[in-house]
């Protein structure tokens, strides 16, 4: 386009490329992050990752919300450029599970099992590096 002022060698980012902190726990494998937004009242926010056998960290911490000891974390997700620096960073302030769904299970299927994680939050705050 001529007469535009935005440099040319600059692209949208790619949305594939993130990592998410879950607590003390830094860049935990996700294939999905969806509800990052912002209303008059905060939404809660969907992260999906392949199940690994022995990994529960997720139903340990929801667990926990059963016995009235919800233990609120920090999660942070970052975009990141393609040499791995964050662009954009999403912090949830004293976030908790409030939803965990197990892989759906079907014979005739050759795809990796999914579990899904909701979040709620005290909060969402952007931050664009």
């Amino acid at each position: 386009m001529s007469g535009d002022t935005q440099d040319q060698k600059i692209s949208p980012l790619p949305r594939f490329y993130f990592s998410v902190d879950i607590g003390d726990q830094k860049d935990l494998a996700f294939q999905e992050v969806s509800g990052l937004e912002t209303e008059s009242k905060a939404g809660n926010v969907t992260l999906k990752k392949g199940v690994f056998a022995k990994d529960s960290e997720f139903w340990r911490w929801y667990s926990q919300v059963s016995m009235n000891t919800i233990k609120r974390v920090p999660v942070v997700i970052k975009l990141l450029d393609e040499k791995g620096n964050s662009t954009m960073v999403w912090t949830l302030q004293n976030a908790w599970p409030t939803k965990i769904t197990g892989t759906d299970l079907k014979a005739d299927s050759n795809e990796v099992a999914v579990e899904t994680l909701e979040i709620a939050h005290e909060g969402l705050i952007f931050a664009n590096s």
